[in-house]
Order: C-alpha cells, then structure tokens, then sequence
C-alpha cells in the first residue's frame, strides 16, 4: 500500500499489490525491463536519470531546488543514482539522488555509462542493491 511518508510516497514491503513473482521481479528489478520499449521508440536511454511519476516531479519540482534541470538528459532504465543509492521516496532522499543525476550529466561519457551498466548488471545477477 502507498503510505505517505514526509512528503513523498513509499511503498510499505508488504505491499499487498505485488505477487511473489512481483517481489522477484523487483528483487532483481527485471520489472523495469519492459521500459525498453522505450528505448526503441525513442522516449529513453538505457542509461541516464530515471523517470519519476508525473506526481512525484510536481512535488519536488516544488520542494527541491534544481530538480528539474535533470531533465535536460534523456532519461535512462538504470542510472548513476540508481547503482550509487538505489531508491528514494523522500525529498532528502531526492536530494542526495539529485546530487548523483548531476553528477551524471556533468561527467557524461562513454565510460560512465559503462560504468553504470556494469553496476546495473552486477545488481540484476545477484540482487544486491536491489531496492
């Protein structure tokens, strides 16, 4: 169930909504895989700033200085802040995951991005970092 949580909302784990095949799913978060439509249409990358939900981004556009100048990069499946932080459903969870967005379109290059696949991939085989 969404609990609201400061001012964000979270996800409790043992959210009712998500099968056992769900939490595996999420464990190795293969549930993002479908996202790769995405990619092919264009709308994504496989790396860079992951999305957030339309209510989220009305949030911490108001709450979090900046935030929407993450937005400048395509966003990406996996990220830097992803692989760093995992996730983050508060604002000053936002705002160290912000810190990561940045530093990802600062430093923006060929091997960054094969740093983060790399990460990703390691998260995706053994669960680690997961969530």
């Amino acid at each position: 169930m969404l609990k609201k949580k400061g001012k964000g909302f979270t996800q409790g784990e043992n959210d009712l909504r998500i099968t056992k095949i769900g939490k595996v799913l999420r464990k190795y978060r293969l549930d993002e895989t479908l996202q790769i439509f995405n990619v092919l249409k264009g709308d994504m990358s496989f790396i860079g700033p992951r999305p957030e939900s339309m209510e989220l981004s009305e949030w911490y556009e108001k709450d979090v200085p900046f935030f929407a100048y993450r937005h400048v990069v395509r966003p990406g499946i996996s990220g830097w802040a992803q692989v760093e932080q995992g996730y983050a459903a508060e604002v000053d969870g936002m705002k160290v995951k912000l810190e990561y967005d940045f530093y990802y379109i600062k430093n923006f290059s060929f091997w960054l991005d094969m740093l983060i696949t790399f990460k990703t991939v390691k998260t995706i085989l053994t669960g680690f970092g997961a969530r």
